[in-house]
C-alpha cells in the first residue's frame, strides 16, 4: 500500500488498531486513537515497549500532530522521560521530568521525529514519529535537535547515525552476533521518510551511509596472555529460573575462554552493570542498575554470599585502597548524600555520603584512599570529595546542563581526572590540587555531523574513560561512533591530553578496564552492549610510552561454550550487553600493592609500582 494511503488511514480515529495494522505497509505502525502507550522495562531492547512490533523493534510508533504519548513504569527502579531528540522548535520541548516511578505523559503537537529516554540508563530508547497526514514520506521535521543544544539538519549524517543507532539498539536481532556464522544484517521500517532535502527511502539511506550483511570478523586471541581473568557484565544475556536479564561472564586471561556465567537466578539479579572486588580478590561486588541491590558472589564458585539494598539504580563500585571500605553511586537517587559507603565485604551499609548532588555514576577513588569524584548525571557537574576530611572539595561544572557527564577516570597520582560527558562529546580535564578545569578535550573535533566526514580521531558518545596505571594513557568508548579513543596523559609531552589514536569497536562500545599483561604492560579491555565479544587493546604494544600506536591485540566471544560453568541455562541474548568490566587482579595503582603475595608474584616490578 502507498504511503499517502497510509497517511490517509491515520485520521480515522475510529478503526482499530487490529484492522489498521492490517492495512500497514511492512515496517510502519499507527497509534490507535492518536495515543501512544510505552511502558518503561527492564527488559533488553524493549526498555520502551509499545506492546506492538515494527520491524522488529517494540519501541517506535507513529501518530498525528495532536498525539498522546503516555509513559507508565513496569521497571523495578526509577526512570527519567527525557526528549533526547525532537524537531527543532517543536512545542513543548524539551520535555524532561526527575527520575521517578509510575507515570508521566506528553503532547506531541509539531511533526517530525521525537526520541525519549532515560537519563539514568541512556541507552533505554523510544521513539515517535508524529507525521502530518497532508505531506508525502512520513515526517522526521527539517531539522533535528538534541536536549544539549545540538542541532542539525534531518538528512545530516549525525541524525541518520542516531536512527541507526535507535534501531540497532532496540531489536536484538540487529546486534552482533560472534556465536553465528550469518552475516551482521539490520532491518529497518520499509518506509519513505521527509526530511530537509525532500522524501528519501530510510533504509536505502541508512544502508548506503552504513553498510548492511556485513561478514564479522573471526575472534582472535591475543598473542600474549593476561594476568588472572576478567570480568564482564553481560547486562542483556538471559537465563533460566529467573524473569529479569543480566549475567557476569568470566574469562580466562590465559586461554581466552568463557569460564563461567553467573546468573544467580536465587536472588533474580536485575541487570549487573559493574563491579570492583575486595583486597584479597576473593568476592565480587555487581551492581544490579534496574533495581537496588549490590550483590557480592564467591569469585571462584559464583556462588551468593549476600544482596544488600543500596538505594535506586546503583551504578558503579569501587573499594577505598586504605580502609577496603565500598562505594556505590546511587544513580537513581536525586538526593545529595546519594553515594553509600559499605563496610568490607559488603557486609553493612555504614553510611551515605552527600556530595553536593545527586545521580552520580562512574565515580573514581584515588591512590591513598583518600578523595573521591563523581560525575553528577543531572546536573552537568563534578564532585571531588575528601574522606579526610569528610566534605566536599570543589563541584565543578564539566558540561552543558544537559551534557551527561557519566564517568570519570584519576591519574594514578590523584593530580588530575577526567570527565567524560556523553551528549556534549568532550573530556573535561581537572587539575585535583587547584579545583580548576584545565581543558575540554573536543572528542568529535575532526567529524563533521553534517557530511560524516571524519579526518582524524573521532569518539561521539562517551562512556567509559579509565586512565592506565601508569598514567601514560587513557582508552575512552565511544558508543555512537562505534570507536575506542586513546588520550595521551603523559605530562610534559606536546601530545599530552591529546587524543592520538582512534580503534574501531562494535555497537553500543560502552565498558573499559585496564589489566595486567603477563611478561609487563597492561591490555585494556572493551565491551560493548550490542555485540557478545570482547576487544583487548594494547594501548603501548612497543613498550615507549606512546599510545599513538596503541592496536586492537584479541577479539574474545563472550558466549558460553561446552566447558563454561554456569548456575542456570542461558536463554537468550548469549553473551549480549557488556558494560563493567573487571580484570582481575585489580593493578591500578593504590590497590595493587595491597594484592596477596599469590597475585603479586605474577606481576613485573613495574606492574607491582605501576606509579614509579
Amino acid at each position: 500500500m502507498p504511503i499517502s494511503s497510509l497517511k490517509d488511514i491515520c485520521i480515522y480515529r475510529y478503526v482499530s488498531i487490529a484492522a489498521m495494522t492490517a492495512l500497514l505497509h511492512p515496517g510502519v505502525s499507527l497509534a490507535g486513537g492518536n495515543e501512544v502507550n510505552f511502558s518503561l522495562t527492564d527488559n533488553p531492547a524493549r526498555w520502551f515497549d509499545t506492546g506492538a512490533t515494527i520491524a522488529g523493534t517494540r519501541s517506535l510508533a507513529v501518530a498525528k500532530p495532536g498525539v498522546r504519548v503516555n509513559f507508565s513504569g513496569n521497571s523495578n527502579t526509577v526512570h527519567t522521560r527525557t526528549s533526547v531528540i525532537y524537531p527543532t522548535g517543536a512545542a513543548g520541548m524539551p520535555f524532561n521530568t526527575s527520575p521517578r516511578k509510575g507515570g508521566d505523559s506528553v503532547t506531541l503537537k509539531t511533526p517530525g521525529l521525537y526520541v525519549f529516554t532515560c537519563s539514568i540508563h541512556p541507552y533505554m530508547l523510544g521513539a515517535v514519529i508524529v507525521d502530518d497526514p497532508n505531506t508525502s514520506g512520513l515526517d522526521l521535521g527539517n531539522s533535528i535537535s538534541l536536549i544539549n543544544g545540538i542541532t542539525v539538519p534531518s538528512s545530516s549524517d549525525l541524525a541518520t547515525r542516531l536512527l541507526h543507532t535507535f534501531f540497532v539498539a532496540t531489536n536484538p536481532a540487529n546486534w552482533q552476533n560472534y556465536a553465528s556464522n550469518t552475516p551482521w544484517h539490520i532491518t529497518y521500517p520499509n518506509v519513505d521518510v521527509r526530511v530537509d532535502i525532500g522524501v528519501v527511502n530510510l533504509p536505502a539511506v541508512l544502508n548506503a551511509r552504513y553498510g548492511n550483511d556485513r561478514v564479522l570478523e573471526p575472534l582472535q586471541n591475543p598473542v600474549m596472555p593476561a594476568v588472572g581473568e576478567v570480568w564482564v557484565a553481560t547486562q542483556f544475556e538471559t537465563a533460566s529460573g529467573k524473569s529479569k536479564p543480566g549475567t557476569v561472564t568470566a574469562v580466562s586471561g590465559a586461554t581466552w575462554q568463557v569460564t563461567r556465567k553467573v546468573a544467580l537466578p536465587s536472588i533474580n539479579m536485575n541487570n549487573a552493570h559493574n563491579m570492583w572486588t575486595d583486597r584479597n580478590q576473593n568476592v565480587i561486588y555487581a551492581t544490579q542498575w534496574f533495581d537496588s541491590k549490590l550483590t557480592v558472589y564467591d569469585r571462584q564458585t559464583g556462588a551468593l554470599i549476600r544482596n544488600v539494598s543500596v538505594g535506586e539504580a546503583p551504578a558503579h563500585v569501587m573499594t577505598r585502597t586504605d580502609t577496603d571500605e565500598l562505594h556505590v553511586t546511587n544513580n537513581g537517587d536525586t538526593r545529595t548524600d546519594s553515594v553509600m559507603e559499605l563496610a568490607p565485604l559488603a557486609t553493612g551499609v555504614e553510611r551515605r555520603i552527600d556530595i553536593g548532588r545527586g545521580n552520580a555514576h562512574a565515580h573514581w577513588m584515588s591512590h591513598d584512599g583518600k578523595k573521591m569524584v563523581t560525575p553528577n548525571v543531572l546536573t552537568g557537574d563534578t564532585t571531588q570529595y575528601s574522606f579526610g576530611s569528610n566534605s566536599v572539595e570543589s563541584i565543578l561544572p564539566a558540561s552543558t546542563p544537559f551534557g551527561h557527564p557519566l564517568a570519570t577516570g584519576m591519574m594514578p597520582d590523584a593530580s588530575k581526572y577526567y570527565v567524560a560527558n556523553m551528549l556534549d562529546n568532550t573530556m573535561t580535564v581537572i587539575n585535583m590540587n587547584t579545583h580548576a578545569v584545565i581543558k575540554t578535550i573536543d572528542l568529535i573535533a575532526n567529524y563533521n555531523p553534517v557530511t560524516g566526514a571524519i579526518t582524524g580521531p573521532v569518539g561521539a558518545l562517551p562512556i567509559q574513560t579509565p586512565v592506565s596505571p601508569n598514567g601514560k594513557n587513557m582508552v575512552t568508548a565511544n558508543m555512537l561512533t562505534g570507536t575506542i579513543t586513546v588520550i595521551d596523559t603523559r605530562p610534559g609531552v606536546p601530545t599530552s591530553d591529546t587524543v592520538v589514536a582512534m580503534l574501531p569497536c562494535d555497537p553500543g562500545c560502552h565498558g573499559v578496564q585496564y589489566g595486567a599483561k603477563q611478561g609487563g604492560g597492561y591490555y585494556a579491555y572493551v565491551a560493548s552492549k550490542f555485540s557478545n565479544r570482547l576487544l583487548v587493546v594494547d594501548p603501548d604494544p612497543n613498550g615507549d610510552g606512546n599510545p599513538s600506536d596503541a592496536v586492537i591485540a584479541g577479539k574474545v566471544g563472550l558466549f558460553a561454550s561446552a566447558g563454561t560453568q554456569r548456575d542456570a541455562t542461558i536463554t537468550g541474548n548469549p553473551g549480549m550487553g557488556g558494560q563493567g568490566v573487571l580484570p582481575v587482579p585489580v593493578i591500578y595503582n593504590g590497590w595493587v600493592q595491597n594484592l596477596p603475595a599469590t597475585w603479586k608474584s605474577q606481576l613485573t616490578a613495574a606492574q607491582q609500582n605501576p606509579a614509579q
